[in-house]
This record gives C-alpha cells, structure tokens and sequence, in this order.
C-alpha cells in the first residue's frame, strides 16, 4: 500500500511544473520577479510593487500571503522616506530551491549574504540572465543604498517612488549576478543608476524592470 502511495505521489508530482513543486516544497520566502509589469520603473508606487510580487508568488506557490517588494522611497511632500531594510521582516528568507540567502536583516546587508546569480532565483526557480548572457537583464531595481536605505541624494534615485516611466530620471539598481560596471558593480541592492524611466531605458542598460520579492516574517 506504502509503495503504490508512493508511485502515485510521484506520478502527480511528475505532472506539476518543476518550479512549483520546488517553491511549494522550499517555504520560499525570497525571489526576483519572472517579470516586471511592463511599464518600465512605473510600479503604481510601494503598493503596486508589493501586489504584483504576492500575485506572482500565489501563481507559483497556490499560497495567497502578503508579499513585500524590497523597495525604498525618498520623502515627498509630508511622506517620510521608507526603507527597502524595514519592510521586508526579520528573517530567514530561502529561495525556490530552499537555499537560505540570508539569516536577519544584518546578514542579508553584509558580505555573508548568499545572493548571486546561482541563488537569486525566481519564483519559478529560474535563473535570470546576467553579464555575459543575451539579454542581460541583471539591473535590478532598488532605489536604495547599500545598507539598504533611501537616499538622501537631491538627485531621482527611485524613478518618482515607483510613479514615472519617463525618460528622464532614475533608479539605484543592483546586479543580482554580484558583476558589471558602476561604482558599486558587486552589490546586489546598490551598484549604479538607471538610465531613465522607461521600459526601453531599463532593457538597454542591462535590466528589465525587475525587483526583489521578500516575504515579511
């Protein structure tokens, strides 16, 4: 009875998507979006990029739970600035293959982080293209600092707070594949600016209007 359980169980397992069986399996908590919404940095602001992270997460997983994008904003107006740190819990997080990436907050902004190419997976448990691959698309949107702060730069560093697919503008970026250009070409969350807003000035700089996904805990 044991055995003919365990065949069919294979069997059903053998049908679903790989990456699902492994995001199911893992209790994924970290990921790069698949894909952006299209609009280039224009995310509909922290609220649209958290929605469009969970609604991606709940395709893969079949679990509806609040996801946060890691994300900062500068102040505006009577808006504080909020931090990419602070929205996204306290840790671990995994990936789809269940790797740990990172313990706390602190280990994820330190040097003993495991974000690379290889372990920044999507929710489906793909690898996004980086430097040498064609195309590359490992600008990924932060608008924060290393420490993974808002800037307090006078210059755009989040493209409006996620509001502007202008071609004017900007967005710190990280290299999720820890290598490029900028004066940060190793970080993962804070390595250069975008050039501009717009979905066609993310894709020919290296990115595609992607962000990190973390599951608050």
């Amino acid at each position: 009875m044991r055995l003919k359980y365990t065949v069919c169980l294979l069997a059903i397992m053998a049908l679903l998507p790989t990456s699902a069986v492994l995001a199911q399996s893992s209790e994924m908590s970290f990921f790069i979006t698949s894909r952006g919404p299209g609009d280039g940095a224009r995310l509909d602001g922290l609220p649209g990029a958290d929605l469009h992270c969970t609604a991606l997460a709940a395709a893969a997983t079949n679990a509806n739970r609040p996801w946060r994008a890691y994300l900062s904003t500068t102040a505006q107006d009577d808006q504080p600035a909020v931090n990419a740190r602070d929205r996204i819990g306290t840790g671990p997080w995994k990936n789809a293959n269940g790797v740990v990436v990172a313990q706390n907050v602190d280990d994820l902004h330190s040097n003993n982080n495991k974000l690379n190419k290889e372990n920044s997976l999507t929710e489906k448990g793909a690898m996004v293209n980086g430097r040498g691959d064609t195309p590359n698309q490992h600008d990924i949107l932060t608008g924060s600092t290393i420490d993974g702060r808002a800037s307090t730069n006078l210059e755009d560093t989040t493209c409006g707070n996620w509001t502007s697919n202008d071609e004017d503008g900007s967005a710190f970026v990280g290299h999720h594949d820890r290598q490029g250009g900028g004066s940060a070409p190793t970080s993962w969350n804070s390595s250069h600016p975008s050039r501009g807003c717009s979905q066609e000035n993310l894709e020919a700089t290296g990115g595609n209007g992607l962000f990190y996904c973390f599951l608050p805990n």
